[in-house]
């Protein structure tokens, strides 16, 4: 189901002007960003309304990670970049409050970084502690 408020889900079903679709299928579709790291920045989004890659059908998350797999195949012949950055943006990061992949053509010196927290990162865990926490989430206890 669609969302009429939402700003990517009217891009995804192409109710918004000047939408440049690269690739499109029955559930997705893949679009040029119009604010582009670099030339050829794709977005790749449900047609149905989602906010987090949770929320999907296996059969779609595998879907979407094919279709990533693929635009990186096309940037990589038609814009011989030096690599893909393939990411998205989860919770409070998700700006357009519809879930969307980035799939990136990157540039040795572009300037794109994975930049560093303003402030250094502070815990009180050990990574062996952090290990343990997350094993026995995944076993339910």
């Amino acid at each position: 189901m669609t969302s009429g408020g939402c700003l990517g889900c009217r891009i995804a079903n192409l109710l918004e002007p000047e939408v440049n679709v690269i690739y499109e299928t029955n559930q997705f579709i893949c679009i040029l960003d119009i604010a582009p790291f670099n030339d050829g920045h794709i977005l790749i989004l449900p047609k149905h309304h989602y906010f987090e890659l949770e929320e999907m059908e296996e059969e779609l998350r595998r879907e979407i990670l094919d279709i990533s797999v693929e635009m990186s195949r096309l940037l990589m012949k038609s814009l011989k970049p030096d690599g893909i950055t393939i990411c998205q943006n989860g919770g409070i990061f998700n700006d357009l409050g519809h879930y969307h992949m980035h799939v990136i053509p990157r540039y040795q010196g572009d300037g794109f970084s994975w930049s560093e927290p303003k402030e250094e990162f502070k815990t009180n865990r050990t990574l062996k502690e952090t290990r343990e926490l997350l094993i026995a989430a995944q076993r339910g206890q």
